[in-house]
C-alpha cells in the first residue's frame, strides 16, 4: 500500500477545502489536497450553484483571496469571451445575469479560474492534488489522528496518508465519524441549544433538502424531451406536505412568509423576482456578441427540485444511494414536465425546446453533484447558535466574538427538511467566525474547512454559504500553518492571548477582515 506525507492534509476539494489548501501553501507548507470527484470547488463547481452572497459583497465581506476568486471569474469573461461593448463597460459584470447572485455564470469557468488560482502551488511542489480518492478509514492516537487511508477509485487501490494536520473539507464531513471525532447530525433540540426555532426533540435524521442541479437553454421550434423518467408519475403527482398544490407546478411556498409564490418560467421585464429562468441564469446572451449562443443559459435549482423524502447522513449506503437516485429521478421528472405538461401564457402545454445542456454541467447525463446543504458538524469548544445571529432575537447586531476568524453574512435559510418541515428563513445581522467552532472538544489536529464547523442545524442556514465556506477553508489552512510554525495546537491559539493576537494579526495580513463595518441586517 502506498504511503504519503504531508504537512498538512485536506480531505475535500470542495470550496472550502481549496481555500484551505491555497492557504497552507501560500505559507510555504507541503500540502496534499484529494476529491473524491474529478472537479475541485464542490458547490461552485461540479454542484454547479453559482455564488450566494450577500449584498456588500462587491465592496466589503469577503476575504482578498475569495474576492481575487470573483475577480478572476470577470476577467475570464473579458479576456476570453466576446462580450458585447455594453457588458464590458459595466464594472461589476454579471455574466448570467441572474438575479439571485451578482455574479452568475458558468461552473467550467469557476473551476478554470480555482485551478488557475492553485497552479503556482502545484507547479512549486507545494501541493499535490490527488483527484477521484474518498477516504476510508482512519487511525487515532490518544486525541490526534495518525493517519488517513484513501480509496482511489480509478485504480482501486488504498493509500495511507500522514500528516500533522488533517482538515475535513468534504461535503459531509466524511472524516469525522471514520476519526471518531465527536460530531452533531441533524437538528438539535431547543434543550439543548435554547433556539427558539430548534425542535422540541433532537433527531439526527431531519436534514435539509438536497438538490441535483441541470443546465437548460430554450430552442423554440426545436424538440429536445428527454427520454420518460421511471419514476415521473409519482413525482407529477406528488403533493409535499404543507405545499400550496403538487410539486410540480408553477406555484411553490414564499420561503418567509410561507404563503403561495407564483412563478412563471420566463421573465417579463427586467429583474423579473417571478421569473425562474431569470433566478440562477449562468448565461444572458444579451452580454455577447450577436450570433455568439442561441439561448440563455439557466441553471435548474429551483423550489421544484428540492429533495427532501429522507435523510443522507447517518444512514446506510443502500438508503443514501435510494435517496441520492430518487434526487437524480426528481430533477429529470421537472425537466420532462416542463418539456411536455407545464402551463403556457399561451394556454398551451409544455416547451419542448428545453434542452438539457450536458457540456455545462460535464457529465453524460447532464446532471450535477448533489448539492448537499448540510453536513455532520464538529462538537466544537463553541457553536454559534440562533440566538448569537438572528435578527428577530437582538436589536443591536449580531454576537461580537473575540476570536474572530472572518465574517460572513446571509440569512437564516432552511429549505424543507426530511421531517416534513417547510421553509425557515429567518433575517440576520452580519456575523462573525469564532475560532471556537473551528475547534474540537477533543482531537488536536482535525479543523473543518466547509460547513462542518461548530453550528447548529439552524445556523448551519447561514454558514453554509460561498464567500463564508471560503473563509472557514482559508482561515484553517492558516490556522495549521501558524500551529505548526509555533508548535503549538488550535486550542492553545484560542485560549492564550498572545497566541490569538498573533494569529489574528496573520489572518488581517493575508487579507481576511474579522469585524463587521456598520452595516443593516439581512
Amino acid at each position: 500500500m502506498d504511503g504519503f506525507h504531508a504537512d498538512v492534509a485536506v480531505i475535500g476539494g470542495s470550496l472550502g477545502g481549496c481555500a484551505a489548501a491555497d492557504a497552507a501553501a501560500r505559507m510555504g507548507y507541503r500540502v496534499l489536497l484529494t476529491e473524491r470527484t474529478s472537479v475541485l470547488g464542490g458547490q461552485l463547481t461540479n454542484q454547479a450553484v453559482p455564488p450566494d452572497e450577500h449584498p456588500w459583497i462587491e465592496s466589503l465581506g469577503c476575504t482578498a483571496r475569495y474576492r481575487a476568486l470573483r475577480d478572476g471569474v470577470r476577467a475570464y469573461y473579458r479576456h476570453h469571451l466576446p462580450l458585447s461593448s455594453a457588458a464590458r463597460r459595466q464594472r461589476y459584470l454579471n455574466p448570467g445575469g441572474g438575479w439571485v447572485s451578482r455574479l452568475c455564470h458558468d461552473p467550467r469557468v469557476a473551476r478554470s479560474v480555482i485551478n488557475e488560482m492553485l497552479a503556482p502551488h502545484i507547479l512549486s511542489g507545494r501541493l499535490m492534488v490527488w483527484l477521484r480518492h474518498r477516504p476510508v478509514a482512519a487511525h487515532s492516537r490518544a486525541d490526534r489522528i495518525v493517519s488517513v487511508l484513501m480509496r482511489d477509485l480509478e485504480n482501486d487501490l488504498d493509500r495511507s496518508i500522514e500528516a500533522p494536520y488533517f482538515i475535513d473539507a468534504t461535503r459531509q464531513g466524511a472524516l469525522l465519524p471514520l476519526a471518531g471525532v465527536e460530531h452533531a447530525l441533524g437538528a438539535e433540540s431547543q434543550s439543548e441549544t435554547g433556539e427558539p426555532h430548534a425542535l422540541e426533540r433532537a433527531d439526527s435524521t431531519v436534514q435539509q433538502a438536497i438538490t441535483v442541479c441541470f443546465a437548460i437553454d430554450y430552442l423554440p421550434g426545436e424538440d429536445h424531451t428527454i427520454d420518460k423518467p421511471a419514476t415521473y408519475t409519482l413525482w407529477r403527482d406528488y403533493r409535499p406536505p404543507g405545499w400550496p398544490g403538487k410539486l410540480l407546478d408553477w406555484t411553490a411556498p414564499n420561503p418567509e412568509t410561507g404563503e403561495p409564490k407564483h412563478w412563471r418560467l420566463f421573465p417579463e421585464e427586467p429583474e423579473d423576482r417571478h421569473s425562474l429562468w431569470a433566478f440562477r441564469r449562468l448565461l444572458d446572451r444579451q452580454n455577447f456578441e450577436s450570433g455568439f449562443v442561441p439561448s440563455d443559459v439557466t441553471l435548474v435549482n429551483w423550489p421544484q427540485n428540492d429533495y427532501c423524502l429522507g435523510p443522507m447522513l447517518g444512514v446506510d449506503e443502500f438508503l443514501r444511494s435510494r435517496h441520492f437516485e430518487e434526487a437524480r429521478q426528481l430533477s429529470l421528472s421537472l425537466l420532462y414536465w416542463m418539456q411536455t405538461e407545464a402551463p403556457r401564457p399561451d394556454g398551451g402545454l409544455g416547451y419542448k425546446g428545453l434542452r438539457l445542456r450536458t457540456d455545462v454541467i460535464g457529465t453524460p447525463e447532464g446532471l450535477a453533484e448533489p448539492y448537499i446543504r448540510e453536513s455532520r458538524r464538529i462538537k466544537a469548544e463553541f457553536t454559534v447558535l440562533e440566538q448569537h445571529i438572528a435578527h428577530p432575537l437582538r436589536s443591536d447586531g449580531a454576537e461580537p466574538f473575540f476570536d474572530s476568524v472572518g465574517i460572513g453574512c446571509y440569512r437564516i435559510d432552511l429549505h424543507p427538511r426530511s421531517n416534513s418541515a417547510g421553509y425557515l428563513d429567518l433575517g440576520c445581522w452580519p456575523f462573525q467566525i469564532p475560532l471556537g467552532a473551528l475547534i474540537p472538544v477533543r482531537v488536536d489536529n482535525l479543523l473543518p474547512g466547509s460547513k462542518n464547523l461548530g453550528v447548529t442545524h439552524i445556523t448551519n442556514g447561514a454558514y453554509r454559504l460561498h464567500p463564508v465556506e471560503w473563509n472557514i477553508g482559508e482561515a484553517a489552512g492558516l490556522l495549521s500553518a501558524f500551529c505548526l510554525k509555533n508548535r503549538v495546537v488550535p486550542r492553545q491559539v484560542r485560549n492564550d492571548p498572545a497566541l490569538l493576537e498573533q494569529f489574528q494579526a496573520l489572518l488581517e495580513r493575508e487579507g481576511i477582515p474579522l469585524r463587521w463595518p456598520q452595516v443593516g441586517p439581512l
